[in-house]
Order: C-alpha cells, then structure tokens, then sequence
C-alpha cells in the first residue's frame, strides 16, 4: 500500500500543477522594461542625493565579467545579465558647479543612462583613459568599494584595486576611500516607485505559501516535507519567477523531539510524512523585478474531528505576533541594529517572551545590505553590520521566534514567523499585511456534511 501511494503522489502533484490559477506576473521583456525604468529613476534622481549625504564626490567602480562587483550587478541594464570584459563605472557630483555625470570607461554605453566615455584613439589602454578621466575632474574623494562589515559594498576585486592604485598618480592614491556608505546607501535605498511595486512581490508570495499549505497540495499520511518544498520550488519557477534560496519546510509535533533553530533548516529531516495534528513552518522568497521577499509561515494540520488548531497554538502564534510588534516598535532613525536588539529582548524578557530575534535588511539582496538586528546564533549584538544605523525609506525582513510551553505536547514550540516591511518618515509598516492566524490544512472528509 505504502508503494502504491508513493506512484499515486507525484500524478497528484502533476494535477495540481496544471489546475494553479495564473498569476499576474509580467513577461520577461516587460519586467525588463520596468527594471530599466526603475534603475534609470535611481541612477539619475536617488544616486546624487546619496553622494551628497555621504560627502562623496567620485564612485569608481570596476569589475570583471563572471566576477561581479554586488553593487555593479544593481547598475547594469536589464539585458545584461554580466558584466562585458571589464566593466568601469564612474559618478561624478561637483558640488560647487552642480555638475553630475554617469560614465562608462566602455566601446558603448551602459544601457541608456550611464554613457561610453573611452576615447580608444586617444587612449588605447582603458586604465589610462580611466585615470584621465579622474585626473581632468580632480575629485576630493575617489571612494571603491572595500568593506571589512558588508560583502554587499566589498565587491573590488585585490586585482582591480592593484591595477587602479598602481596607474594613480600619488597625489591621487591619497584621495582613495571605502564607498562603504555610500554603497549601502544605494542598496538599502527603496525609491517611491519601488515602494509601490514591493506589495505585488509580498502578495505573490504569500498566494504562494496559501496554495502551498492546504488541501491542494498537501495530503496528511503520505505527502512528506520534500513533496512540499519542491511543490514551493516549481510553483515559483512556473510562475516566471526566481527564488534566492531552496525552500524549507518543517514539522513540530506532539513527540519527544526538542524542536531547535537548526532543526528547521541545515538540520532538518529531509522527508517527514506530515500527519494530522502536525505544526508545519515554510521559508520561501521569490525574485521579481531584481527585488526580494523573504517569508516564513506556520500553518496547522486539522486532526479528524477539529474545526481549529488547539488553543494553546494559537496562544503560542499570538505570542510570536507580539514578538513582531515588540521589535517594530523599537524602530526609529539612527539607532543602530544592536541597539534595536537589545530594546526588543529587555522588552520581551519584561513581559516573559521566550524571544530569538535575527531580523535583516531586504531589497536589492534576501540577506541586505543595512542594520543586522541579531542573528539566530548572536543574541547579544553583531559586531559590524549590527552597529550600523538605521536610515529611513528602508525594508527589512522582521525575522524572529517566540517559544511558547504547550502542555498538552509536555515541551516547548516555536513560532518562527518572517514578514517584510518599510520603515519611512511614518514609522514601520508591514508592506502588504502579515499572517495572524495559523493557516488550516483540513482533511478531505471535514468538507462533506453528515
């Protein structure tokens, strides 16, 4: 029997592929044309702005094909899925004359805004016709981006930075500083536009996660927690879109079993049987017009007979909502992610919230660039990118877990629940809405009356 259910699932699987209501997603060569659009309002209206506030007045850039500087991949034009040969970009604000030009040390320009500006009969050398460029517009500061505390903003390459620093004129090298802020700014940055495009991604993906957990694609007593994940990773890639990590999918249940943070990821069973009375948690993200989601969600498997989840998972998921809240309302501009940290734990601590708190920057990147407030493993503050401050027009992942006793289970249950949000002039808002229920997977026969 246990065979014959093992052939009978992937048909079921394959049915419910082909029965998925579309999505609204857009075609590739529209998402192109929108991303174009976003990246030339950024390039032209945002980026200067930025260069200001951070005193910067010359971004050198420069990376090789295959060899991506993180913050370059964010500049190219939507058909340029590399770099070509050695890319070089410069952005230039004179501050006294108000002058501000995007240029490429390229043959041909860099999309329709960042404009070729290599003069190969004058200079053959593309270093030497770099180092004209610089010498001609003398800037203060010539910043590259090197980063001891964020990848994201320490994508120059040793080769790179050697071959630029050695062309340099002395008085030149003088000038070279980290575009460390500068970078971060850029990346952690979401405009107005893309303010308002971000709660179609959310809406996709919590759509996604709604089908993923119910009767459609979960069956209890032969459905395993691969079957799910691998549903989630089809489902995305059918949709036209992209996802930035393998799903994962785990069970806490009525056993024996201590339920840790590993468990639901690198520790994790790779197949469990989910069964009736099972606590199921998901982690997905989607990709969608070069921008990030990332979201966890716990839903309830109906044992026969019930009409809800017990009410002491419920109580458990309410206290995980608080959690949320805690953390949210300790936002505020200039405080730094480990500051943010420990306000939020002391507050949770006060009012007996077993709390892990690991909550990230997103846009750009799942994992972004920005104020890290905790990791799962460093409750006490994260030297680096957790003393970095926080700025607004800003998303973040609120990443967390509240563990609650169940004493019909003898043991204690974690509620992890991840939802994307800005933080503006206004304060934090979930960007479209968070879970507050715990979703309901019923059995088969519940939907037949007696």
């Amino acid at each position: 029997m246990l065979i014959l259910k093992r052939i009978l699932l992937p048909i079921t699987i394959l049915l419910f592929y082909s029965t998925l209501p579309a999505q609204e997603i857009l075609s590739v060569k529209d998402q192109a044309r929108v991303i174009d659009d976003l990246l030339s309002d950024r390039l032209t209206h945002l980026l200067p702005k930025l260069m200001e506030q951070e005193k910067i007045d010359m971004w050198v850039i420069i990376a090789r094909e295959y060899n991506e500087d993180p913050v370059l991949k964010t500049m190219l034009p939507a058909t340029w899925l590399s770099a070509r040969r050695r890319t070089m970009l410069v952005f230039y604000r004179n501050a006294a004359t108000g002058v501000y030009e995007k240029l490429a040390i390229a043959r041909y320009n860099v999309g329709d805004v960042i404009k070729a500006s290599w003069d190969m009969t004058k200079f053959p050398d593309q270093w030497e016709a770099m180092v004209d460029i610089i010498t001609k517009r003398n800037p203060q500061k010539i910043a590259l981006d090197y980063s001891a505390d964020f990848a994201h903003a320490d994508g120059i390459s040793s080769t790179e930075q050697k071959e630029l620093m050695k062309r340099l004129p002395a008085e030149y090298q003088k000038k070279v500083v980290s575009a460390e802020k500068l970078a971060v700014a850029w990346l952690e940055t979401r405009t107005e536009r893309e303010q308002e495009l971000y709660p179609q991604l959310i809406q996709i993906t919590h759509t996604i996660i709604d089908e993923g957990f119910s009767g459609k694609v979960i069956m209890p007593g032969i459905t395993t927690t691969d079957d799910v994940v691998w549903w989630f990773r089809q489902k995305i890639r059918n949709l036209g879109l992209d996802t930035w990590f393998h799903p994962s999918v785990a069970i806490q249940r009525n056993d024996a079993e201590n339920f840790e943070h590993l468990r639901a990821f690198a520790n994790r069973p790779k197949e469990e049987v989910i069964q009736p009375g099972d606590l199921l948690h998901v982690d997905i993200g989607i990709t969608y017009l070069r921008l990030n989601t990332d979201i966890q969600q716990q839903a309830y498997v109906l044992l026969p007979g019930e009409k809800s989840a017990p009410a002491s998972l419920n109580q458990a998921f309410d206290n995980a909502n608080h959690l949320q809240d805690i953390l949210t309302s300790h936002f505020s501009e200039n405080k730094t992610g480990n500051q943010i940290l420990k306000e939020s734990l002391a507050k949770a601590a006060n009012e007996h919230i077993d709390a892990s708190i690991y909550t990230h920057p997103i846009g750009y990147h799942g994992h972004a660039a920005g104020p890290t407030i905790g990791l799962w493993d460093q409750q006490n503050g994260v030297p680096g990118s957790g003393d970095f401050p926080m700025h607004l027009n800003t998303a973040y992942s609120i990443e967390l877990n509240a563990g609650t006793n169940i004493p019909e289970w003898k043991k204690t249950v974690k509620i992890m629940l991840e939802e994307d949000g800005f933080f503006t002039e206004k304060g934090f808002r979930f960007i479209s809405g968070r879970q507050k229920k715990l979703l309901l997977i019923p059995r088969v026969s519940e939907v037949i009356g007696n």
